[in-house]
């Protein structure tokens, strides 16, 4: 009876971390990262149109709805682009330097998704090049979600947060709270 009851505690002692690594798979539930698909656009026509102006009849705008602005994962990888395709070295990091601004409300080409993924595409006069057939038209779509979160366009539950070289070190805070001593004397004058 012993040697039983021992055999069946050392099966339920042996099936007892299988259960429990089967339990915490199934308890984890990720974000959904769907890798072959076709991108928000990729059927529509890819001229945006900058003007109301058109020959002949009316033609109906239909708005394209990025998923990768839905998708924290999605944004995430566009910042990472937006990194690796130095983007920061025209436009800083959102701030502007040699390209315009991306976090202001200015935006001469329009902020919708389409219109950022056109500039990306097709390029703009003075300055933005053309990277049409360079890059991939999901990096597109995610380099459009990640510039339409830095002006604050997408839920703040998407947008990523500030990269550590934009956030004050301790040092720098230390520093700025102090206040400089109003004085004549040059500081090199004074002896310690």
């Amino acid at each position: 009876m012993c040697s039983g009851w021992t055999e069946g505690r050392r099966r339920a002692s042996a099936a007892l971390p299988v259960l429990l690594f089967v339990l915490g798979l199934a308890a984890c539930e990720r974000e959904e990262r769907r890798f072959r698909e076709v991108p928000p656009g990729a059927t529509a026509d890819p001229m945006v149109r900058q003007s109301s102006l058109e020959p002949g009849p009316r033609t109906r705008q239909v708005r394209l709805s990025s998923a990768y602005e839905e998708n924290a994962y999605g944004v995430s990888e566009g910042k990472r682009l937006f990194s690796q395709f130095n983007c920061v070295g025209c436009h800083g990091h959102g701030g502007g330097s040699i390209g315009p601004p991306l976090m202001d409300g200015d935006w001469i080409y329009g902020s919708e998704p389409e219109n950022i993924a056109a500039s990306i595409v097709q390029g703009r006069p003075n300055g933005m090049p053309a990277f049409g057939g360079k890059i991939v038209t999901t990096q597109v779509w995610q380099l459009a979600a990640y510039v339409r979160s830095m002006s604050g366009l997408v839920r703040k539950d998407v947008a990523p947060g500030r990269d550590d070289a934009l956030q004050a070190t301790a040092q720098e805070q230390a520093t700025s709270e102090r206040r400089p001593v109003e004085s004549s004397i040059p500081p090199a004058a004074v002896q310690p």
